[in-house]
């Protein structure tokens, strides 16, 4: 149902019939599935976005699993195994990281595969960074200590330990989620760090493993904008054309064309590559 009123969606917003379209029906049929969405209060667009990739995934997965059935039908496991898990979502959307752990005590290293489908980056400064500072501050090397310390098997006891992520396999369309809401103590607080961001010739090598990641270099094509505090805010989109490669503003129902210095926002929040 989640899939099928996202496709009327796209149909509406591209057939360019109406001046502006309202995602009502779709929000309505995911605030079945996740009720926190449905109330008329303000929610996190990332929480939102991850569960609207899932719901998106779970439905049309299902789909594929049933062709693949009829078109496989000796072959048992391409029609309930990893075919299954895979849908249009995972190929755009779905990137691997490697945690490289290694014990201090004795040296043995170990990798932890982990997929993703947003990478939620630290922002290091109060005042002013660029991305490629949230990006070595998320890649940077950990020390894991005290209560964080892993259960080495050469050693046999618990031990501190270094971790280090690399990008193993990178998506084709890679999110990422501006940390501006933190814990501070009991508060919660918004970081309003202006973040600079490239508009074309984002370089993900040095993150990534050269064996994996050849082509690593991304354009961006929308971004998630959020203005206001905690629970007094306001969400607008930047979005390129796909064809035009004009930038466009979504502010509710007013869109209007942008020049490409308005892209780069000091409020920005998610920014899709």
């Amino acid at each position: 149902e989640s899939a099928t009123a996202f496709g009327w969606l796209m149909s509406d917003m591209w057939l360019g019939e109406f001046d502006c379209v309202s995602p009502e029906v779709f929000h309505s049929v995911l605030g079945k599935r996740y009720p926190t969405f449905s109330k008329r209060t303000q929610q996190d667009a990332q929480e939102f976005l991850i569960c609207v990739l899932n719901e998106l995934h779970e439905g049309l997965k299902k789909v594929r699993a049933r062709l693949c059935k009829r078109r496989c039908v000796t072959d048992a496991k391409a029609s309930r195994g990893s075919v299954s898990e895979t849908s249009i979502i995972t190929q755009l959307f779905e990137g691997q990281l490697s945690y490289d752990i290694m014990c201090l005590e004795c040296k043995t290293t170990i990798d932890r595969p982990e997929r993703f489908t947003v990478l939620s980056l630290p922002i290091p400064s109060k005042s002013a960074c660029s991305l490629q500072d949230c990006l070595k501050c998320f890649f940077q090397q950990d020390i894991l200590t005290w209560n964080n310390q892993i259960q080495c098997s050469w050693c046999g006891t618990k031990q501190d330990a270094a971790v280090k992520a690399t990008i193993t396999k990178a998506p084709q369309i890679i999110i990422f989620h501006l940390k501006r809401f933190e814990w501070q103590g009991k508060h919660k607080r918004k970081l309003s760090t202006d973040i600079c961001y490239p508009l074309s010739n984002l370089d993900l090598s040095p993150y990534s493993s050269p064996l994996f990641c050849k082509d690593a270099e991304y354009s961006l094509c929308a971004v998630v904008n959020h203005s206001g505090f905690l629970d007094d805010g306001h969400y607008t989109a930047f979005c390129k054309h796909s064809v035009t490669k004009n930038w466009y503003s979504f502010d509710d129902a007013q869109i209007t064309k942008i020049p490409n210095a308005s892209v780069q926002s000091d409020t920005a929040y998610l920014l899709f590559y």
